[in-house]
């Protein structure tokens, strides 16, 4: 999928900006940016895909993106049916992260905010207790002016950086290898799946890369991952299959087989199974 790189705050004009969305379905193309993002659904379903995650989407959904992550919601068919009662609403708030300049970060008290930044940049997906507290300071946020949103902003960073009900859309594959990942086994399995998820991977083949059995591994790999290898390689190549319909014009059975698919017929299997649509669909609609 091609990312498209925008930047908010030129666009709209501002540092921050809190946009209350409500649209047919969601038209926002596959893209990145500079500028946080905090995402909050209000009405709506359907697939939504941050960095090399593919996931299933709900009113409530809530995630905050760091800088530059790739994503896309993209509805369920029905939304594109022209069915006048179905609506997708969201809570959008976009900030620079330069914002509060240099020196707030060297702050003593500001260094959860900029852990919370940090951990961002693998997409967190909000849940619980919290989940329900930012949404009505969104609802909030959304009728304030001037500094009364950045105020508001500040309040839900600070519960934000201090809750237990976020977790990691991206596992270590969206992560850079840094000396913290070095002596993670699974570290160098995710680098050589980004790599190589064209090719025909098998099961012994990635265990030793790990340096364990299959059985181990496989252990291992649902332990951390908390979903299977195979599920993490469909969806690595769903992904990546993903910027290959919008960012080229390569038929169907070529992008399979450059996605590491056998036939056609299975990678539409599976395309359609993790985002809903089908290749020929998903292209069309990037298209429009």
């Amino acid at each position: 999928m091609k990312v498209e790189k925008t930047k908010i705050t030129s666009y709209l004009n501002s540092s921050i900006s809190v946009l209350s969305r409500e649209e047919p379905f969601f038209q926002a193309p596959f893209h990145s940016h500079p500028e946080l993002e905090l995402v909050y659904i209000k009405e709506s379903y359907g697939k939504r895909i941050v960095g090399n995650s593919v996931a299933p989407f709900e009113s409530g959904d809530m995630v905050f993106l760091g800088s530059d992550i790739p994503h896309v919601w993209l509805n369920d068919e029905i939304y594109y049916q022209n069915i006048n009662k179905l609506k997708a609403k969201a809570i959008v708030v976009y900030f620079n992260k330069d914002l509060f300049g240099p020196a707030f970060y060297e702050l003593k008290e500001a260094q959860k905010i900029n852990t919370l930044f940090n951990r961002g940049i693998r997409g967190l997906s909000i849940n619980g207790k919290t989940n329900k507290l930012i949404a009505k300071k969104l609802e909030k946020l959304v009728l304030k002016k001037d500094f009364e949103v950045i105020i508001g902003l500040f309040e839900i960073l600070s519960i934000l950086s201090e809750s237990t009900d976020l977790s990691f859309i991206n596992n270590e594959a969206y992560t850079p290898i840094n000396e913290q990942t070095k002596n993670d086994r699974l570290s160098d399995v995710f680098e050589y799946v980004n790599k190589n998820y064209k090719e025909d991977i098998s099961l012994v083949e990635i265990a030793q890369i790990a340096n364990l059995t299959p059985t181990s591994f496989c252990r291992m790999f649902k332990l951390k991952a908390k979903k299977s290898f195979v599920e993490h390689l469909n969806e690595i190549r769903v992904a990546n299959a993903c910027k290959f319909l919008i960012e080229t014009d390569m038929g169907m059975s070529e992008i399979a087989y450059q996605c590491g698919y056998k036939t056609a017929s299975n990678f539409n299997r599976l395309f359609k199974k993790l985002t809903r649509t089908t290749p020929k669909e998903y292209r069309k609609r990037a298209e429009n």
